[in-house]
């Protein structure tokens, strides 16, 4: 069953406008400019604006044009339908979120993450010499932006953060 491009924008629009809406019904932290409110607001501004350029049809001519490209540029029979295992892909995700939640307290959030990192990077079809690399340095990056620009701290597990 295909949904209509309006049915899907207007979702997500209202998904956003809800996000923003109860987002900005969230107490300030006494003391601090940026509260719990400011991470639901900008993303629920986001959806709302995603889903009304999607209701509009912005860039609907670009997938018309790739679309059309894919057909004059390959035959039917050089294309090869995908493998079976590729349709599990999308229990990945939620997968990755149950392990996060099993293994970040006993772990920590540093080697949780860069193994996360790395399946899905593998998973979703990276070369290794991207994969790895993006698995070492990513998680301090998040890390770094939970701990100095949120002030939440992450579970330190058997590698804590270095400062």
């Amino acid at each position: 069953m295909q949904l209509s491009d309006r049915i899907t924008g207007a979702v997500i629009a209202t998904l956003g406008s809800v996000a923003f809406f109860y987002g900005s019904k969230l107490p300030p932290v006494p003391g601090q400019q940026v509260g719990p409110s400011a991470f639901p607001m900008v993303v629920g501004a986001g959806l709302a604006i995603c889903g009304a350029l999607i209701i509009l049809g912005v860039g609907r001519h670009f997938e018309e044009v790739a679309e059309a490209d894919v057909v004059n540029h390959s035959a039917p029979e050089m294309l090869e339908p995908l493998p079976a295992w590729r349709s599990w892909l999308a229990l990945l995700p939620p997968g990755l979120v149950f392990f996060y939640a099993l293994a970040s307290e006993p772990l920590g959030f540093l080697p949780t993450a860069a193994i996360m990192v790395l399946v899905a990077s593998f998973a979703f079809g990276a070369k290794a010499k991207l994969a790895v690399p993006l698995a070492l340095i990513a998680p301090f990056i998040v890390n770094l932006i939970f701990l100095k620009l949120l002030r939440v701290p992450l579970p330190g597990g058997l590698l804590p953060f270095p400062w």
